[in-house]
């Protein structure tokens, strides 16, 4: 079986993918709320894919670690269009990204405490009701840790997605970028998050900057090639995880979609190559409904 990779879709190479609908590409990843109340030209190009890709949702604006109800009416216009592109479940940050009844555009992370944990859990509960689907959180990246930690972001994860039901969007590059900036294993961050919860996996490429005091950050700024370490964490996780779809993530210094076409060809490698070394004798959150039925799609729209 090949492994499934996909690409988020942006504005900077629609047009050249309405017009050649690349075969190396099996799935495309979409933020709903660019779509939503939203006709004309760029809805025409995204039903136009739609016929040729299945299409994961990740959303921008839940705020699933907020403390203000949910937009009752948003989540209805979500519903419908989930519905339309028949989307297998929905997927969106662990953050909070509003306050005031504003949103911030921004993903800012979550306190990881029992206060916290507690009431994300009750938010994605009520998020699957209203949407009639599975829900899937992903790790953030941050700079700054929000106070001190009760339970660590791995036990977090594992324990928030066993009491809510919810999958785990793994963002690879995430945590990645947080051991380099905040100093802690990835390794053991791996090994101790609950990768058999995953549903789906981002890798991206961010780049160093200057921090006040003379230090360097690395910025999760999806503005540049996948890292070899983010790979070799890619395929450490993968050995866990079972054939679930990876999509790679590029947001800034966009290059031709033949240079993206080319990274993504190369995250295949990785994944075939691991899941061949297996014999498929991986199990995990992946062999459950929600992947099984993604699994389905992906091989019946995309010709296998």
């Amino acid at each position: 079986m090949r492994a499934k990779v996909g690409l988020g879709l942006r504005w900077e190479f629609v047009d050249e993918l309405v017009a050649g609908l690349p075969e190396e590409l099996d799935f495309l990843e979409i933020a709903p709320e660019n779509y939503i109340g939203r006709g004309g030209y760029h809805r025409a190009g995204l039903l136009r894919l739609a016929q040729r890709y299945p299409l994961l949702a990740h959303g921008l604006t839940l705020s699933l670690g907020g403390t203000e109800p949910f937009d009752g009416a948003f989540l209805r216009e979500l519903r419908t269009f989930l519905e339309e592109v028949r989307a297998p479940y929905h997927s969106d940050h662990l953050c909070f990204g509003a306050s005031g009844g504003r949103v911030l555009h921004e993903l800012l992370p979550i306190a990881f405490t029992r206060a916290s944990l507690g009431r994300i859990v009750d938010r994605a509960r009520e998020v699957m009701d209203a949407l009639g689907m599975p829900l899937a959180v992903e790790n953030i990246s941050y700079y700054l840790p929000p106070g001190r930690a009760e339970i660590e972001e791995p036990d977090f994860l594992a324990e928030l997605c066993e009491r809510a039901g919810c999958g785990l969007l793994l963002d690879v590059n995430n945590a990645f970028v947080n051991a380099t900036n905040l100093g802690f294993d990835v390794q053991r961050w791996l090994d101790r998050a609950p990768l058999e919860r995953t549903v789906h996996i981002h890798v991206a490429g961010g780049e160093w900057m200057d921090a006040p005091g003379g230090e360097r950050l690395l910025v999760d700024t999806h503005g540049a090639d996948v890292p070899d370490p983010v790979y070799a964490l890619l395929e450490r996780a993968l050995a866990r995880t079972g054939p679930v779809p990876i999509l790679l993530e590029r947001d800034h210094a966009i290059p031709p979609l033949d240079g993206l076409l080319a990274e993504v060809r190369r995250v295949r490698a990785v994944a075939d190559r691991v899941w061949t070394a297996a014999g498929g004798g991986i199990e995990g959150y992946a062999a459950g409904q929600v992947a099984r039925w993604l699994g389905g799609q992906l091989e019946d729209e995309a010709g296998g």
